[in-house]
């Protein structure tokens, strides 16, 4: 006998579940959380879900029965507020249940907090060194201005306003003044303090740091805007609100007549006939060209990084692809895969460069799209591009892939193929002596070594696709001329052109004898008391503990050094303990989150995530200066979240030659800074272009980018 349903009268309306979801800036990723603590002017969306049934909400600045709610949370006094926004949701059968979302919001940070106590302003892991430098300027711009003398130094609680540490700071070098930086320094280690809170480094005579977090995952949602910042660096690709936030939202750019999708070759441009598609890849750097050998070796290393770190980086970055069972890194990774192929002839070989205008924001651009001819060196950063995208989509097993990566691997095999076949061809982009002037802006070309170096990268990833012992057999035979093995050079200078070789060692099949030269020569280079490495640790030769020279692209030098320590350890090879390298490696990533002179943390507009002095302004097409994006501070919008710029750039900067008379945008003297300073304290937050050229300090870069992602992913759960 069938039983009987529930009588009517006995039935009664059960309240539903709420799972509270909430969104920093819109940009992140959704987090199953309900309460957080932010810095003034944050902007969070909440979204709270079920989906199906109706909402109404109180508190916070929300309003209406949207269920996704986008406030701004703001305080305007001297202590941390609180929030509470609630949202009650009823459903179907008329049954109400609320959830609270619950904001501490910090002020406004002191006019002088963190100008003599640095700290690194998303804070610490848990059990990592934690040491804060203190400044007295002694050179430079700041030195006529308050002194400063440390005195006793305390570790505050900043919710409860307790102290748990007091100690007193050691001086470096006998106070001897640092030359990088003009600053006389002290150090002040912390590392005992492990109790997970959001703290302050206070000075007795009133000197206080910005504040800053110990907790086990101080970096996620960082390390989520520096991958996020290649989807904002698409061309071709919608940007929606709902994965660009509102304040970033744009159409499709270079999508129109003439551009990418009918882009002409740049010789004959006159010529229908040569129009082809070309849509797709990333804006290079602040002009959004598209140079091959770059664009390949940046889907290479977005591919390392994963690799390294596979727990990392999940699938919920909030880009397009999101939730697709694919890590979003190597979605974007795949972005730049799809472009390439565009690129690739029919015989192989594969197209040098796509040359396009950039406008703001980017789907306003017009103007023509244009290619360059093929050439050995964009072929062979593809076919190591293609090989690397095999191996590493084809290790995720999903079906969906299986035919993907066969094209992929057959693609590397018929670049490789053309380039060995067509050693020399060679394609100058922007340059009158070869009828290309206008062509993009920097010259990707290389010369007969370069591209020795592009045909042993391209050898080992093919090698460690396919395991044809022909590819081993080409790097065994040429390593030695690769400039870091041959000219015993290591250093964040050249960490990029050493990590392939590396990695070479590493593959099963690699020829031994190879693999151990290639593995001393590193650890050889590591430990030398002469060289910036172990060398600079040992003897403290940096004030602010990441020694570098500072040069145009000083930012990406500082990445890429403190991955020389991380890549030892990876590989097992290093002669310290896994303490040791990574204290060494985070010194760098300190460096660029606050540790500096300036206390600027290095990324653009991280102020929602913690940062209480980032970059306000990049020299970029489309966070140009006098846009809505020119100014995190003091535009409508701001740039985006997340993009790394080049940074202090030593004695590299300069006006234009014919300033001050060139223009009135060039007044009566250089800004100092960051003219005539010492190399750390060479950076202003400005984006100026001609006749200031800001380029050369504040202007991103996806090869900047790629470095830094790399390095900081070792310090995320």
């Amino acid at each position: 006998m069938a039983a009987w349903s529930t009588p009517i009268w006995a039935q009664t309306c059960q309240p539903s579940a709420i799972t509270p979801y909430l969104n920093i800036n819109g940009t992140t990723a959704w987090t199953t959380q309900s309460s957080a603590s932010v810095n003034t002017g944050t902007t969070v969306v909440l979204g709270p879900q079920p989906f199906n049934g109706t909402w109404s909400w109180s508190g916070c600045g929300t309003s209406g029965s949207s269920r996704e709610q986008t406030v701004k949370l703001t305080n305007g006094g001297t202590s941390a507020s609180t929030c509470t926004a609630t949202a009650t949701f009823t459903n179907s059968c008329g049954a109400k249940t609320t959830q609270n979302f619950t904001f501490k919001i910090w002020p406004a940070p002191d006019a002088n907090a963190g100008k003599f106590i640095k700290v690194d302003q998303f804070g610490y892991p848990t059990n990592a060194r934690k040491i804060a430098v203190l400044r007295t300027p002694k050179v430079g711009f700041d030195a006529s201005g308050p002194s400063f003398w440390p005195q006793q130094l305390s570790v505050v609680n900043s919710d409860t306003g307790a102290s748990v540490m007091t100690f007193w700071p050691t001086e470096w070098n006998n106070r001897a003044t640092d030359p990088d930086s003009g600053d006389q320094v002290w150090y002040f280690d912390f590392s005992s303090v492990t109790t997970p809170g959001t703290y302050e480094i206070v000075d007795s005579g009133g000197a206080r740091s910005a504040r800053f977090v110990i907790n086990d995952n101080p970096y996620r949602n960082v390390l989520i805007q520096a991958v996020r910042m290649f989807y904002y660096q698409r061309l071709g690709q919608e940007k929606s609100v709902g994965n660009a936030g509102a304040n970033w939202a744009d159409g499709a750019s270079n999508m129109g007549p003439g551009q990418d999708p009918q882009a002409r070759r740049f010789l004959d441009k006159n010529n229908a006939a040569t129009a082809r598609d070309v849509h797709g890849g990333w804006a290079d750097a602040g002009d959004f060209n598209k140079y091959t050998s770059w664009e390949a070796g940046y889907a290479q290393e977005l591919m390392d990084a994963y690799v390294q770190n596979p727990t990392v980086f999940t699938d919920d970055f909030n880009i397009p692809e999101s939730y697709n069972g694919i890590p979003d890194i190597l979605d974007e990774a795949k972005y730049g895969l799809d472009y390439l192929k565009r690129l690739q002839n029919a015989d192989g070989s594969v197209l040098s460069i796509v040359g396009v205008g950039g406008a703001s924001p980017p789907s306003a651009d017009t103007s023509p799209s244009y290619y360059g001819d093929a050439s050995t060196s964009a072929t062979l950063a593809a076919a190591a591009a293609f090989a690397e995208g095999a191996k590493v989509l084809g290790s995720l097993n999903n079906s969906s892939l299986t035919s993907y990566v066969q094209d992929l691997q057959q693609r590397a095999i018929n670049a490789y193929n053309w380039a060995v076949a067509n050693p020399s061809v060679i394609f100058y982009n922007n340059d009158g002596n070869h009828g290309t002037a206008g062509l993009g802006v920097g010259q990707q070309e290389t010369d007969d070594a370069g591209r020795v170096i592009l045909r042993m990268v391209a050898a080992i990833k093919l090698f460690a696709l396919t395991g044809n012992t022909a590819y081993r057999d080409y790097v065994d035979a040429h390593y030695t001329s690769a400039d870091w093995y041959k000219n015993w050079s290591l250093s964040g200078y050249s960490a990029g052109s050493a990590r392939p070789f590396l990695y070479y060692a590493s593959l099963p099949g690699a020829t031994a004898t190879t693999a151990s030269a290639i593995r001393q020569q590193y650890i050889g280079m590591m430990n030398r008391s002469d060289y910036d490495n172990w060398g600079a640790i040992d003897a403290q030769r940096d004030a602010y503990r990441a020694k570098t020279g500072y040069t145009w692209a000083s930012n990406s030098t500082k990445a890429n050094e403190g991955t020389l320590f991380a890549e030892e350890s990876y590989y097992g090879i290093s002669t310290h303990t896994a303490d040791q390298d990574a204290s060494a490696a985070l010194d760098y990533v300190h460096y660029l989150h606050g540790v500096n002179p300036l206390g600027k943390v290095y990324l653009s507009n991280m102020y929602s995530f913690g940062a209480e002095n980032s970059v306000n302004q990049l020299w970029h097409t489309w966070f140009f200066d006098g846009t809505k994006w020119d100014d995190a501070k003091n535009s409508l919008y701001g740039p985006a979240p997340g993009y790394l710029v080049g940074g202090p750039a030593g004695d590299q900067w300069n006006w234009d030659p014919g300033c001050p008379n060139v223009s009135s945008q060039c007044g009566s003297t250089r800004p100092t800074p960051p003219y005539g300073q010492p190399g750390t304290k060479s950076y202003l937050d400005f984006n100026t272009g001609w006749p200031l050229n800001s380029w050369s300090i504040s202007e991103p870069s996806n090869g900047y980018q790629v470095a830094y992602i790399r390095l900081l992913a070792r310090f995320v759960k």
